[in-house]
């Protein structure tokens, strides 16, 4: 696969961890990450199909040999983490796929997971941002244990599993470097509201598996581990994490009581994008986001549907 025709956006962080833009929607929304330990590399989520020329650009920019690439560590299986990973893994001679065990078979045969997907965005769209998805060979797949460590490397990575987005999902824990790559378990942090305060951070509640106490419970299990960066997809980097932390979890009980505020509407869908909005402009104003609510409409307007949609979902599963 040739990379000659593009050029990868690239953040250089400490600990031999690099940034890469998958140029999913718009600069700056998405971003795989490369952990590179004793020559050995690893990717953590890998972006869409039409990312893995950005991604094979960014190892050649750094002179990682595709044959350096261990592990694709896919946090979970949305599109926008995993769906080029069939494409990349062609590339890449031996890398293995490391996947929850709820999410595995999705990859390996994604029909469902491209039905699904088609429900949410609706055929023209996902084919505009997905494309076709290339299948993972079953043998090029390993099932993540909660707890499992493996080794890149001089360094050892913990796999643990972090439900509440997904119930697919695990998050990858570098202790020696205080370091979490917490896929979306940790929601989205875009540079373009960051302040003089820090980073401003919203939960991801898309559809379909959001549960409000597992991703409570799972945010927790993380700050346990007192971590000093959060490797977030959207968007990289973020420090001050115990601030963010705590913010996190009052976010997603609010949405979760929005959300039960609105279960009798006839159509709940127009309160709860409401109420997520005043509550999103009100935390940014305090944050010193200057034009608050425009601001929050321009950066997570599509986190304002998607979580609506996943707020809606949650609900109907409440019912008896």
């Amino acid at each position: 696969m040739s990379v000659t025709a593009v050029t990868a956006r690239i953040l250089h962080h400490p600990h031999g961890i690099t940034a890469v833009d998958t140029e999913y929607l718009h600069p700056g929304h998405a971003a795989a990450h490369i952990i590179l330990d004793d020559g050995r590399a690893a990717f953590v989520d890998v972006g869409t199909n039409h990312s893995v020329p950005y991604l094979l650009a960014a190892l050649q920019a750094l002179s990682i040999p595709r044959s350096a690439v261990d592990y694709l560590l896919l946090t979970h299986v949305h599109l926008d983490h995993a769906g080029g990973a069939g494409a990349l893994l062609q590339a890449l001679p031996n890398a293995r796929a490391f996947i929850h065990p709820r999410g595995a078979a999705h990859l390996i045969d994604p029909g469902k997971l491209i039905a699904g997907s088609k429900v949410v965005y609706g055929e023209a769209r996902y084919a505009r941002l997905y494309g076709e998805l290339v299948p993972l060979p079953a043998a090029r797949v390993h099932e993540v244990a909660d707890g499992e460590k493996v080794t890149l490397g001089q360094r050892t990575l913990e796999l643990i599993h972090t439900p509440g987005h997904a119930l697919h999902h695990y998050a990858v824990v570098d202790a020696a470097h205080a370091s979490i790559f917490p896929g979306d378990t940790f929601g989205v942090s875009y540079r373009a509201l960051d302040t003089a305060r820090g980073a401003f951070v919203t939960p991801a509640t898309t559809p379909t598996q959001f549960d409000p106490k597992q991703l409570i419970d799972s945010v927790e299990r993380m700050l346990r581990y007192r971590p000093e960066s959060m490797y977030l997809m959207h968007y990289s980097r973020v420090t001050d994490v115990p601030r963010l932390g705590e913010s996190m979890k009052s976010q997603v009980a609010a949405l979760a009581d929005i959300a039960r505020a609105h279960a009798q509407d006839a159509d709940p869908a127009p309160g709860i994008r409401a109420d997520m909005l005043r509550l999103w402009t009100e935390l940014a104003r305090a944050h010193g986001v200057r034009d608050a609510e425009a601001q929050v409409l321009d950066v997570l307007g599509g986190d304002l549907d998607l979580n609506t949609q996943g707020l809606l979902a949650w609900l109907q599963r409440q019912r008896p």
